[in-house]
């Protein structure tokens, strides 16, 4: 690991111990972690695609060893643990060595989930999760069914009998809602609301706080959501202060996690919202005059961690709710799954 391109920066450094060491709590357990390898991704043109600039060049693998580094460098001092879960290339992918390697990897107090499509017979994932320990799935929009991934209805890329066994079993689902208005979109409401009510041991995580990089959007829906008691929320790569007002004030802040989106996180930039969009500023892919200011660009994820922070201001987070956020109600979550042995 001679090329550490999460190594801190005298820039990284004064926003860690002025504004984050004081927010960030001794115990964190990361929702949403990928660990992965680029080999996985077996597409012969990679290396010109949408993902060949950032994850291919910058962590072409992602083990827990390198995700320990990440995190001692970038939150000094906090003891992590993590769920963790392949990243989402597309077609084609080697998804049974993806998912393989997310089990080799998980240990201790971490634990993982299984990337999962819509042609998986669910006894074969019953199988796969029966012999890792892995307590949930992954689906992405990237395998919808029969529609494109940013038309996708849940069900297109999550079919009924998976949410079963997720139910059956008790399992947690890590869900990256799709369609343009993500959570804010009708059919997406309607169908939690269903899909919660009728398979209520199901745990579903609305990543991204439900897909809603800007705050319109959960805004929008959480009203008809915050009630549900089988859905939790993560924060992982959401870079707006008052999207996180909102999330907190809207849905409760005992059903927020923490989580990174590592690796994503240790990359430089800030997902930035407009209108009713939202797109990843990065060092690389704009034009700006800076010659006014230092130029740098700190991590992500110290962009997501100031959001957090200052989305807080208007609840006040008691010492309790900041570690609940952190730690507390990921650890209770992940705990609540039962074992393969009925425990």
């Amino acid at each position: 690991m001679t090329d550490m391109p999460w190594r801190p920066t005298e820039l990284d450094e004064r926003i860690w111990a002025e504004e984050l060491d004081p927010f960030v709590p001794q115990r964190v357990f990361d929702v949403h972690t990928h660990l992965h390898s680029w080999d996985h991704y077996i597409d012969l043109d990679k290396h010109v695609g949408p993902y060949a600039g950032t994850i291919g060049h910058y962590f072409p693998r992602a083990d827990r060893v390198i995700a320990d580094a990440v995190d001692a460098s970038l939150m000094p001092g906090r003891d992590v643990e993590r769920l963790s879960f392949p990243y989402p290339y597309p077609r084609p992918m080697d998804l049974a060595a993806a998912n393989a390697l997310v089990a080799d990897e998980v240990c201790g107090n971490s634990a993982g989930l299984m990337m999962v499509h819509p042609e998986m017979n669910v006894e074969t994932i019953r199988t796969t999760l029966r012999t890792t320990g892995i307590i949930g799935l992954k689906p992405y929009l990237v395998y919808a069914k029969g529609t494109a991934p940013a038309d996708a209805a849940i069900t297109d890329f999550l079919p009924e009998e998976q949410i079963a066994l997720a139910d059956e079993l008790g399992l947690i689902i890590m869900m990256h809602l799709s369609k343009r208005d993500a959570v804010a979109d009708p059919d997406n409401i309607r169908d939690l609301l269903d899909l919660t009510a009728r398979y209520p041991n199901a745990k579903w995580i609305l990543a991204h706080c439900a897909r809603s990089y800007s705050a319109w959007a959960i805004e929008a829906a959480a009203s008809a959501l915050r009630d549900i008691p089988n859905i939790w929320y993560d924060t992982s790569t959401v870079c707006e202060a008052d999207t996180l007002d909102a999330l907190y004030t809207g849905v409760g802040v005992d059903r927020v996690m923490y989580g990174s989106d590592d690796l994503i996180g240790p990359m430089r930039g800030k997902y930035i919202a407009f209108g009713r969009a939202w797109a990843l500023l990065h060092p690389g892919n704009h034009s700006l005059s800076l010659g006014h200011c230092n130029p740098e660009m700190t991590f992500i994820r110290y962009e997501q961690l100031r959001a957090m922070k200052r989305g807080a201001r208007q609840v006040g987070l008691t010492e309790a709710q900041r570690n609940a956020l952190f730690h507390d109600t990921a650890r209770a979550l992940v705990d609540s799954v039962p074992k393969p042995d009925g425990t």
